[in-house]
Formats: C-alpha cells, structure tokens, sequence
C-alpha cells in the first residue's frame, strides 16, 4: 500500500501499529517455523540415503541371486515355480502431521506370519540361489516401503519449506518495511497538522490581543 493512499488520522496509525506488532511476531513464528523445518527436513534427507543405499543392496543381492538361480535352472523351471505367489501383502497408508505437513505413513501386513510362506514352490526342483533371491526381496521389502514413506515425505517437507520461506521473505521485505514507512507517513502529516494548528491557534491568540489592545486605547 502505497503512502499516496493512506489516510493520515489516529485511528488509521493505531490500526497500522496493530498491523505491524501481529506482522513483526507472525515474521518470527514463521521464521521458528522454517528452521525447524529445514531441521527435520535434513534429518529425513539423511534418512533417505541410509534407506536408498540399504534398498539398492538388497535389490543388488536378490539381483545376483536370480542371475545364479537362471544358471541352473531352466527359463522354464524358474517361469513354473514363480507362477504362483504364495504369499500376499496387504498395504495400509497412513499419515502423521509434522509441523502442519502431513506425512504419509505406510504400514504391511501378510496373509500369514510364517516367514516360510514366502515360497511359492517346493524345493525338489529349484535352487538354494533362486531361495536366496526370493528371501532378499522379503528382506528389502519394508526398507523399501520406508524409503518411499520418506521420500514422500521429504517432497512435502521441502514444498513446505518453500512456501514458508515465500512468506517470511514477503512479511519480511515486503509488509513489514511498507507498514513502517506508512506508520511514518502517518505521524510525519499528524505532527505537521498539530504544528499548523499550534500557529493557527497563536496567531488568532495574537489577534485576539491585538485587538483587545486597540480597543482598550479606543476607551
């Protein structure tokens, strides 16, 4: 708002006073906000990589696993015992809220809890390789549903962020100094009017007197 707009009266300088005490505190909430966010923004972002390193290594090892179950066993013995997955995983989403940002939480369950249901196959005819390979992919599983939870969360962390930043730097640069200026403006065009009316009021005080003068050499 520029200055040429302003009504210059007391009522609108108390109601610019009260506009910049709530922008002055609501600068700092906003800026307690974006460094706790950026903290904890950082803390999933290393989070993130300790999960992408242990998820791209069992991936790896299940990878390594199949390549020496395919050397010995037939494309179509490994296509047979695949076939059919014995187990099923349920996938239940969530959410947890961090500073105002909702996070997504992502929880499994299996259809059982035997851990030997992983196995869609008896193991007469398939290899300790292709056992291997299918136990990495269970093993990764819940690093994997973890590194997507973070990941998620670290775009809305980040988005978050953003968008704070843009409102302190507009509180900062752009409300705050504009209310000062006009706060000034105000009390500058007040003091001019009482100065004004003070001469006003002196010289009428002068005529008053001067006049009351003459009039008393008149008697």
């Amino acid at each position: 708002m520029s200055t040429k707009h302003v009504n210059p009266t007391r009522m609108e300088l108390t109601r610019l006073k009260k506009k910049l005490a709530t922008a002055t505190r609501g600068h700092k909430l906003l800026k307690d906000k974006r460094d706790e966010l950026m903290r904890q923004f950082l803390e999933l972002v290393r989070e993130n990589k300790r999960l992408r390193e242990e998820v791209e290594a069992g991936i790896l090892e299940a990878n390594q696993n199949f390549v020496l179950a395919r050397a010995g066993m037939s494309q179509e013995a490994l296509n047979v015992a695949l076939m059919a997955p014995k187990q099923e995983v349920y996938l239940e989403a969530g959410k947890k809220n961090i500073m105002s940002v909702d996070i997504p939480v992502f929880e499994y369950k299996t259809r059982t809890a035997s851990e030997h249901d992983i196995y869609p196959y008896g193991f007469a005819f398939t290899s300790s390789d292709l056992d291997g390979a299918v136990k990495s992919l269970q093993d990764v599983l819940p690093e994997m549903l973890k590194l997507a939870q973070t990941e998620k969360a670290c775009q809305l962390m980040a988005a978050e962020i953003e968008k704070t930043r843009r409102r302190v730097n507009a509180l900062e640069h752009v409300i705050i100094p504009e209310t000062q200026r006009n706060i000034k403006y105000i009390t500058m065009k007040l003091d001019e009017n009482e100065r004004s009316t003070q001469i006003r009021l002196m010289k009428v005080k002068d005529m008053m007197l001067e006049e009351a003068h003459h009039y008393k050499d008149r008697a």
